[in-house]
């Protein structure tokens, strides 16, 4: 179950959750999804209340995310992509747009948008931080999405 923080109590078994999910570096997402997946059914949110996008890549993110926002049936959002440093500074910009979309959707739609998006400047990196020896990006970025629900639903109910 998802450890109890100051000021997050409650259940988010009722809500409902999209995960938007980069299928370039499969390898790397599938994993993080597995993880992602796994913490949310372990804290009570049932397989019918998630819902998984595949995207063609990191880029395509915050407009699958836009769209999933704009239907008003998801509750907090998790991204997962994996951008990987190249001979040029494609992945910077990538980078730069994919996060500053997903913080701006966060705030103009009032839901969480949870950052799970590796940016590694190796595969072995990505590899670690999938389920390697960092741990595994994708059960983090679910973790914060039921702290950051769980708190917009504490915020609701004290105005």
């Amino acid at each position: 179950m998802f450890q109890e923080r100051k000021g997050t109590t409650g259940s988010v078994s009722e809500n409902r959750f999209v995960i938007v999910v980069s299928k370039y570096h499969a390898s790397i997402t599938s994993k993080m999804l597995d993880g992602a997946i796994q913490t949310l059914t372990r804290n009570l949110v049932p397989a019918s209340q998630i819902e998984v996008l595949w995207v063609p890549g990191a880029w395509e993110i915050p407009g699958a995310v836009q769209r999933a926002l704009e239907t008003g049936t998801f509750d907090a959002v998790l991204t997962l992509g994996c951008v990987i440093r190249g001979e040029t500074t494609h992945d910077q910009h990538i980078n730069t747009t994919v996060s500053n979309g997903l913080g701006r959707l966060s705030l103009d739609y009032k839901i969480p948008v949870a950052f799970g998006v590796l940016t590694c400047n190796t595969m072995e990196q990505a590899i670690q931080r999938s389920g390697g020896d960092v741990g595994n990006k994708g059960n983090e970025t679910a973790e914060a999405a039921i702290h950051m629900l769980l708190l917009f639903k504490e915020i609701g109910q004290a105005s």
